[in-house]
């Protein structure tokens, strides 16, 4: 029992003086992929909710109230200026012209008499038959008549307008609205009958916030180079469709609203196919284009209360350094104001697993496959 006791002891201690003699493992420097830092061009999209107008939107009204007696557009109808799309009864308005003529004709009748009166009285007082009385009396006669003359002259005129307002024309080239009012409806100078949409171009309202136009604003010198230097916009349908033609900013409103912190902008669209409509939706694609930028990924990134770092790698280690980057972004890279320089080597992937002073070795690029295991795959990608 004591042998055993001893020759165990003695073991432990030998393999205790085995392990004491051998220096400590030292691990090695981890392969993580890195980039050099390099200048190139960049163009972010920012999407905006946005609404689509007709150039001009025109609500129709009568002018003159009555029955509707024809109809004659569609819904949906393309029009051009002048177009007849609606005839109000004109039987009542035509009366009342027939009426006015007529009181324009006695009115003429009442005048030419007047006027005889006149032309006798003044002879008569140059023969000094009748008193100066008679002549004034006869003046004020011939002038009463001339007044009423041009009354009724009013009148005339009043109800040939009327008349003419029973046919309702298209103010303008467009397409027709909807039709709330068909043949015999009664309406009045407050039944609007239609409304003409211009939509040879269409107006697309958006709202960005005072930030991003000051952003902006700064970038191009003023809000006038802002509208000058602005790339072209498109247009993402309610559909998801991207619109084929691309538009212009031509407007920036000067008034931020106090509730929403935002400006309306308004970018005008050709629209010849017809394709959009008034009072429909969408978003705007902004571009945001970046000249001789450096960009980074963001899983090359990491961050600490609000501020973006990188790894450098420096000596073969890592070193965190803070970027300052553009608020924008396409969800996967940042675009780096400040904190790099090109040719500066940064920590690629896996920078959630580093440390300060970590010890970096570049992973070394993937070797490519053989050319029959390629043949291989491809032969099989085929066949599926």
């Amino acid at each position: 029992m004591k042998q055993t006791l001893v020759k165990a002891i003695v073991a432990a201690g030998c393999m205790a003086a085995s392990g004491c003699g051998q220096a400590p493992a030292t691990m090695a420097p981890g392969q993580y992929a890195v980039l050099t830092v390099a200048t190139t061009d960049r163009e972010i999209p920012t999407n905006y909710s946005a609404t689509i107008r007709g150039r001009q939107d025109i609500d129709i009204y009568p002018q003159v109230s009555g029955t509707i007696s024809e109809l004659c557009v569609t819904e949906g109808e393309s029009v051009t200026k002048d177009q007849t799309l609606f005839i109000i009864d004109q039987v009542p308005y035509k009366a009342a012209l027939q009426t006015a003529e007529a009181n324009v004709a006695a009115a003429k009748a009442g005048v030419a008499t007047a006027q005889l009166v006149y032309d006798s009285k003044k002879e008569l007082y140059a023969k000094k038959v009748v008193s100066k009385f008679d002549l004034a009396t006869a003046k004020n006669s011939l002038l009463t008549a001339q007044a009423q003359l041009a009354q009724a002259e009013a009148q005339r005129v009043n109800a040939a307008n009327n008349l003419s307002y029973t046919v309702v024309k298209a103010p303008s080239n467009g397409v027709v609205g909807t039709l709330p009012f068909r043949v015999g409806a009664l309406v009045g100078p407050s039944a609007k009958l239609t409304t003409v949409s211009d939509s040879s171009e269409m107006y697309v309202y958006f709202s960005m916030t005072e930030n991003r136009l000051l952003e902006l604003a700064r970038r191009y010198g003023s809000i006038d180079n802002t509208l000058k230097n602005m790339p072209d916009v498109r247009l993402l349908l309610n559909d998801g469709s991207l619109y084929d033609q691309a538009g212009r900013v031509e407007s920036i409103s000067g008034v931020i609203d106090m509730t929403t912190g935002t400006v309306q902008l308004r970018a005008v669209f050709p629209n010849k196919n017809g394709l959009l409509h008034s009072g429909g939706s969408g978003n705007i694609v902004l571009p945001a284009i970046f000249h001789d930028c450096i960009v980074v990924p963001q899983n090359a990134t990491f961050e600490i209360q609000d501020k973006v770092y990188v790894y450098k790698v420096v000596d073969g280690k890592a070193v965190s350094s803070m970027i300052d980057v553009e608020k924008i972004s396409n969800g996967r890279e940042y675009i780096v104001k400040s904190g790099l320089t090109p040719g500066e080597t940064i920590v690629a992937e896996g920078v959630g697993l580093l440390r300060e002073g970590t010890p970096i070795v570049a992973k070394q690029a993937p070797t490519a496959r053989p050319n029959a295991e390629t043949a291989t795959e491809t032969s099989s990608v085929k066949e599926e």
